[in-house]
């Protein structure tokens, strides 16, 4: 019982996790490209516990190798990883480099290794570990064995012990303001989260949709976001040979939903177009697989539709991914958002959760909007961010949510609303959105920190129409 004490405090207060490439984040197999460059296998798993760290602990991971694989770079960018280490022949001489220049202690840094050329390094740090096939050598010396193979999950399972370890020495902060992966910040005291929801309103053009991203920034949005579904899962059977006049022609419903989905392609090319314009993008996913497909893009932060909130196996698999999770709580009961709230904080109750107040019908009318949630939402789950999600016509009651604590907003966006599709009717447009973002803003302001002074600019009025001044005022200058 000592020993397993000491080795959840000695969890508790790591800050970097080193690891070994060959062998721990991969099979240790070797393939090639078809112009014989040379690559490695990574397990999505892996790639999560990465994430995970960052967010649920505050860890940072980097890779110690001997490796020179490009393709450990290119995974290394992907995860943010910026502690990379190619071609080492001195593994130790590294890990006190990074000591050094980071200003850790070895009881702060972790590493796992799988072979006789980790046992040096291994030495240094504050607690080892190693896949379940690694050498003997190795097994026999480190602290912790993990049940999964290198390259199957190993680095996956120790980054969920450190979390789980930082987690029992953590203390639950209330009015908690969540860090995106691009280091936007969602919460009280932070600016508005002004979400330009495209949805499926690109209507299966990338044109359009790259049109719609560029109107978002010309707004100053925060965020665009699109919808993701697998259209074979989302569409029930009995819907899928309904024939539906679409700008393809008369074609059946299934066909239409595949039309207007994006796949890799599409959203490659979205998400490059999205950092060379500095905004951020997300999505909603409506089905397990669409999560899977959507791990292949940095995005930071999942949102679950109104329609998907008690759909349990789908918010399970998104938060296997460690990104922020939005809620939205449309044609929902108290019950259901207590469960699914309820299923979050099984899982971690430290998960960076936002709540959006939202009412599900398009458009909606401003009685069934009940803004008073924001407050009500905020003040049953204390440390969450709360937002809004609208879909009413007008501004002002968006722009009167924030006044009320919405943290962020999410608004259906459009380039026409009289464009076909169902979504563009209760969409607000380009220049709407900008009157909607800049309102906004001036609310922010306006705001004020609730200190009651007098301002240079009522010094004037004040000489002039008060009878009595009071005496610190008697001698100020009038600019």
């Amino acid at each position: 019982m000592t020993n397993k004490m000491n080795q959840v405090e000695k969890l508790s207060r790591i800050k970097l996790l080193l690891t070994d490439c060959d062998g721990v984040l991969t099979d240790g197999g070797v393939y090639y490209g078809e112009t014989g460059e040379e690559f490695k296998k990574f397990d999505i798993r892996d790639g999560m516990g990465v994430e995970r760290l960052r967010n649920f602990a505050g860890v940072t991971t980097g890779i110690i190798t001997g490796e020179l694989s490009p393709s450990v770079i290119k995974r290394a960018e992907k995860l943010k990883i910026t502690e990379l280490h190619l071609g080492v022949k001195d593994k130790p001489a590294v890990f006190k480099e990074i000591l050094s220049r980071l200003n850790l202690q070895p009881e702060e840094v972790a590493y796992i290794g799988d072979d006789t050329n980790d046992l040096e390094v291994m030495k240094l740090a504050g607690i080892t570990a190693c896949p379940a096939d690694a050498i003997s050598f190795v097994k026999d010396v480190v602290n912790i064995v993990c049940e999964a193979k290198g390259g199957q999950g190993s680095f996956r399972e120790l980054a969920e012990l450190i979390i789980a370890c930082h987690h029992t020495a953590k203390v639950k902060v209330n009015n908690e303001v969540i860090t995106l992966n691009s280091g936007v910040k969602i919460g009280p005291g932070e600016p508005c989260y002004i979400i330009a929801e495209i949805g499926i309103n690109h209507n299966g053009s990338l044109e359009i949709a790259k049109q719609l991203i560029d109107e978002a920034v010309a707004a100053k949005a925060s965020a665009v976001k699109f919808q993701k579904r697998t259209p074979e899962i989302c569409v029930p059977k009995d819907q899928w040979e309904i024939m539906r006049d679409t700008p393809w022609g008369r074609i059946s419903y299934i066909d239409y939903k595949r039309k207007t989905e994006f796949g890799i392609a599409e959203y490659a090319t979205i998400d490059q177009y999205c950092k060379k314009q500095g905004i951020d993008w997300f999505v909603s996913t409506w089905d397990v697989e669409a999560v899977d497909f959507m791990e292949r893009f940095d995005t930071p932060l999942y949102k679950l539709a109104s329609a998907s909130l008690t759909d349990f196996p789908l918010i399970k698999k998104i938060l296997l991914t460690g990104k922020p999770l939005m809620l939205s709580t449309g044609m929902s009961t108290n019950k259901e958002i207590e469960e699914a709230v309820a299923l979050v904080r099984s899982f971690d109750e430290n998960y960076p959760l936002m709540i959006a107040h939202s009412t599900s019908a398009y458009p909606c009318k401003p009685e069934e909007l009940n803004l008073k949630m924001i407050n009500t939402l905020g003040n049953k789950y204390p440390g969450v961010p709360i937002g809004y999600s609208g879909h009413e016509t007008g501004l002002a009651t968006t722009v009167a949510a924030v006044s009320l604590g919405a943290t962020f907003v999410e608004r259906h966006f459009t380039l026409d609303r009289a464009m076909w599709g169902s979504d563009h009717a209760a969409s607000v447009e380009p220049q709407g959105f900008q009157r909607l973002v800049r309102d906004i803003r001036d609310v922010e302001i306006a705001t004020g920190d609730g200190v009651k002074r007098v301002y240079e600019s009522e010094l004037g009025p004040m000489k002039r129409l008060r009878v009595n001044i009071s005496e610190e005022y008697k001698d100020k200058s009038i600019a």
